[in-house]
């Protein structure tokens, strides 16, 4: 898949397009339904396959002191459409020019990128007075396929709804929603280094995002890479406690403001139990398997020791229960 970074003054050139528009937050089953439905269409009409997301996010734009959680960071959201089959990733930088965009100038800005056909959810509006809609589309000579939202267990699947599994530490339910577990990737960077005075070294993972959907502490499988590539753990270190997947070392993950030390920003921290390496610069994919609690506050760092030992052995005790 290609990414491209949309520039609306300097249009790449692309073959005929069969296009779909979002934000496509989580690739949840919902929109890989619509991204199939692409794919299908695209191939019987013998054009090229591309989706269109914003970055930011448009109530990211509008609200930027307080947005929305995000699910996927860009490059996450790019893994998942990728895997599905898709021929172009259009990135639009949604700025005051894009989101100034009546709805017949952004009809000419699909024309101009040679889009022919359409597919799109059944809530798609677009324009900056939201007048643009299917049947302005169809009229305005652009093919269009509607889909309808995809419906589990009499609820229609949504970015909402995974975020307020999330939000309830309900991985199970949005595992169903994801279809596949709820998983953070980003690079390890340098922290405040607490940890490691507590006996409890973590990795610090880059979210990529203002706000997380997913808080509080955490069991997960732990998959590292390099330029793209899983790395074998032997390879970065000693130790560690296999996970539940291939390939994995088991962590205990704690997201969330830290408010026992002051923290100001989200972070994601990983404690791999009985692992010593040098991960600086190494990617991590954190795939979440158990909710233990939400985020508390300690009065001292002694308490907070105590309470970390007694976090990390209710997860090891869980991960145990599971390899019976």
């Amino acid at each position: 898949m290609q990414i491209i970074s949309l520039d609306i003054h300097a249009l790449p050139t692309l073959p005929p397009l069969a296009l779909t528009i979002g934000n496509y937050d989580g690739v949840h089953l919902g929109h890989q339904a619509l991204l199939s439905a692409l794919i299908d269409d695209a191939s019987s009409m013998s054009l090229a396959s591309a989706v269109m997301v914003f970055e930011p996010q448009p109530r990211e734009f509008f609200s930027p002191q307080n947005p929305p959680p995000r699910l996927t960071s860009l490059p996450e959201k790019a893994a998942q459409i990728a895997k599905l089959g898709i021929d172009y990733l259009l990135v639009a930088s949604f700025d005051e020019a894009f989101r100034s965009l009546s709805a017949q100038d952004f009809v000419q800005l699909l024309n101009n990128l040679t889009v022919r056909h359409l597919v799109l959810g059944d809530d798609f509006r677009f324009g900056h007075d939201r007048t643009g809609d299917q049947a302005f589309l169809l009229q305005s000579g652009l093919s269009v396929d509607n889909l309808h939202s995809v419906v589990a267990a009499g609820v229609r699947i949504s970015s909402s709804l995974v975020r307020k599994a999330l939000a309830d530490g309900d991985l199970d339910r949005a595992k169903v929603l994801l279809g596949r577990d709820y998983a953070i990737t980003g690079e390890v960077l340098h922290g405040d280094k607490i940890g490691r005075t507590l006996d409890f070294p973590t990795a610090n993972v880059a979210l990529s995002r203002q706000k997380p959907a997913l808080h509080g502490v955490l069991a997960a499988d732990v998959i590292a890479y390099r330029d793209g590539q899983k790395i074998d753990w032997q390879a970065l270190g000693t130790g560690g406690v296999a996970g539940l997947s291939a390939g994995s070392l088991f962590g205990a993950a704690s997201i969330g403001l830290r408010p026992s030390v002051n923290g100001k920003d989200w972070r994601l921290e990983v404690h791999l139990p009985e692992f010593s390496g040098d991960l600086y610069g190494v990617t991590l994919q954190v795939i979440f398997r158990h909710f233990l609690h939400s985020e508390r506050h300690y009065d001292s760092l002694a308490a907070l020791k105590s309470g970390i030992e007694q976090d990390v052995q209710a997860l090891l005790d869980w991960r145990d229960g599971q390899m019976i």
